[in-house]
């Protein structure tokens, strides 16, 4: 992917674990590769249509001068996050921080950090059947848009459908998400669970009522198996209260374990009833 190069910006500013290195500072030199397409720039020579690498560089120099940190592993995190977050043009960012003056009494050019972050699409899926089910939804959006790490991008219809599950209890109301997020799929996790939990639900009966319930659909591409999170979530090529909002924003987007878009799995799902 083509990028823009920030090499070497010499900062002066006081990170580090020790007292002294707080007090009298030191010079750190921060390289910013920042990734986006310039096919359209490289057209129409114009400024609006880039990265203007002036506020780029303004704004790594902010952060690593506006803040004290004991890492250079968190300069550079939030180096990442701000830059990210700044500019929409951008899809990732890799950065490294020397360090030429660590306290390290050994020979050596630099102590450095260099991490990677880019901008993540997940796809989610949300639900109520207790109380104001619409407000419930409403809620879940409004608080995801209200996340610094999340931009909520699109959202389906509302729908009502029927309850999954052998549990009696009233209809559910659905829609689907689609999100451009900074967050890891663990964070993503807990946030959406944080949020449930505002909304006063509890995990008490498997399959049961809920005030609102939100499901990482998809991230990415990624194939995620763990204790705590699966993805593509197990049962969304079972459900059409799942794909059939995610057919109307994502029609086209491919389930990374099925090898089918969300139509085809929505066509076949009808087949089969």
């Amino acid at each position: 992917m083509d990028k823009i190069i920030i090499k070497n910006l010499k900062v002066f500013s006081y990170h580090g674990v020790f007292a002294e290195e707080k007090r009298e500072g030191q010079f750190f030199y921060v390289t910013a590769e920042l990734y986006f397409n310039m096919r359209k720039a490289g057209l129409s020579d114009s400024l609006a249509d880039t990265l203007n690498y002036d506020e780029a560089a303004h704004v790594i120099y902010n952060v690593m001068t506006e803040e004290k940190y004991d890492l250079i592993e968190a300069a550079a995190e939030n180096v990442a996050a701000s830059l990210l977050l700044k500019f929409d043009i951008l899809h990732k960012v890799k950065i490294r921080i020397d360090k030429p003056d660590a306290p390290v009494d050994l020979t050596f050019d630099s102590m450095s950090v260099e991490i990677e972050r880019k901008k993540h699409t997940a796809y989610l899926s949300i639900g109520s059947n207790m109380g104001d089910r619409e407000g419930y939804l409403n809620f879940a959006v409004d608080q995801l848009g209200k996340d610094e790490y999340i931009r909520v991008t699109e959202v389906s219809d509302f729908i009502e459908t029927e309850p999954y599950g052998p549990v009696e209890q009233p209809n559910f109301m659905n829609a689907a998400l689609k999100i451009e997020t900074l967050y890891e799929p663990d964070e993503l996790l807990s946030v959406v669970n944080d949020i449930e939990h505002e909304a006063g639900r509890k995990r008490i009966v498997h399959w049961g009522p809920r005030t609102l319930d939100i499901d990482i659909l998809l991230y990415d591409d990624c194939v995620i198996n763990t204790e705590r999170l699966t993805i593509p979530h197990k049962e969304m090529a079972k459900r059409e209260f799942v794909l059939k909002p995610m057919s109307e924003i994502a029609p086209y987007v491919i389930h990374p374990v099925l090898g089918k878009d969300m139509q085809e799995l929505l066509s076949e799902l009808d087949t089969e009833e």
